[in-house]
């Protein structure tokens, strides 16, 4: 098997700063977990800002190091392919965040349970693969993981499509009913955002397998 270790090794920075990427998106998790107990009034959305701004600052520094580094052990188009899908998950988070802070008095019997639990399980999937990357994965591995995140992709669609039933169905009034469907719309993305990140992943394990 191709060592990604053996001709990746000179280039540990890539591997430090995709990871660094993969923790931005479990910090920003948390921060929406925990948007979402309280709904009396609008919060502050600082640490989102922040937590998205270090992903940025990480995505463009991994272009630079692109432009500056002679030889990577990886193809640059797929280090770059990752990258960007790690850093849409972020800034769809912070997007959710936004948006439902706009109103959250309005949103108090709205139940976002069912997909904030799948995000936590599709970003902590999603960080397990990145962090994978620099231990040389076998493919069999990287591919159990990766039809995990496609498990958990498919309930995500089977959920949104109930809670979609429940919008068309007249159980919010229309000013409400715009909004929830929007933000199903926005938490739908994000678990599409950690696919996208484990299909580069995937894609990257196949070619150099």
């Amino acid at each position: 098997m191709f060592s990604l270790q053996r001709f990746f090794s000179q280039d540990t920075k890539f591997f430090d700063l995709l990871e660094a990427s993969a923790d931005e998106i479990l910090q920003l998790t948390e921060l929406l977990v925990d948007l979402l107990k309280d709904r009396t009034h609008s919060h502050p959305l600082d640490q989102f800002a922040v937590a998205r701004g270090k992903d940025k600052r990480i995505t463009d520094q991994i272009s630079e190091e692109l432009v500056n580094t002679f030889v990577t052990g990886l193809e640059r188009e797929d280090i770059e392919m990752l990258s960007y899908a790690l850093y849409r998950t972020c800034k769809t988070i912070e997007k959710f965040a936004e948006r439902f802070n706009l109103a959250p008095q309005r949103l108090q019997n709205v139940d976002f349970t069912a997909q904030t639990e799948l995000i936590q399980r599709a970003t902590k999937t999603l960080s397990e693969m990145v962090r994978l990357l620099r231990k040389n994965p076998s493919l069999e591995v990287v591919k159990e993981m990766n039809e995990r995140m496609q498990t958990i992709e498919s309930a995500a669609d089977d959920v949104i499509l109930k809670l979609l039933g429940e919008v068309y169905g007249g159980k919010f009034e229309p000013i409400q009913a715009m909004m929830v469907r929007d933000l199903y719309d926005l938490l739908e993305k994000v678990i599409d955002r950690c696919r996208d990140a484990a299909n580069a992943i995937m894609h990257i394990t196949l070619k150099n397998s």
